[in-house]
């Protein structure tokens, strides 16, 4: 049985399967997901888990390269938006994009990992990476 990681089944496979630059998006309660997108849906009750929480625990087992977050996200709740900014630290890029177009990229991530979060504006993309476990001669 598995006892450490990612304990979710679901949330585990949707890991390993991710590949250079797949995209992953992490939402809120409310983020109304495309039909034809897996949804894994970890919400227990409002504001459980929180997408910090979720991206907290994420970024133990999961490389990111870039990360797409709305503008919206940065005028409504620029703490959010700092904070997930900062999760992989200070390397990785952030572009802005306003919400509407995160919506139409939500159209195009691998799988969508739905939060109990009520926090206005809480998704975000995240763009796999390489990680600092890779080998570069150069």
């Amino acid at each position: 049985m598995k006892e450490i990681g990612i304990v979710n089944r679901k949330l585990a496979s949707i890991i390993s399967e991710q590949g250079h630059q797949d995209m992953l998006m992490v939402v809120d309660a409310g983020f109304a997901a495309p039909q034809e997108i897996e949804v894994i849906d970890i919400s227990l009750s409002e504001n459980k888990p929180m997408v910090l929480d979720v991206l907290g625990e994420l970024r133990r087992f999961f490389s990111v390269e870039k990360m797409f977050i709305a503008q919206e996200t940065q005028n409504t709740n620029p703490t959010l938006f700092d904070k997930m900014a900062m999760m992989w630290g200070e390397n990785i890029h952030i572009e802005v994009v306003e919400h509407t177009k995160l919506k139409e990229m939500s159209k195009n991530v691998k799988a969508i990992i739905r939060t109990g979060d009520f926090t206005a504006f809480g998704n975000v993309i995240l763009v796999s990476g390489t990680g600092d476990r890779w080998y570069f001669e150069k």
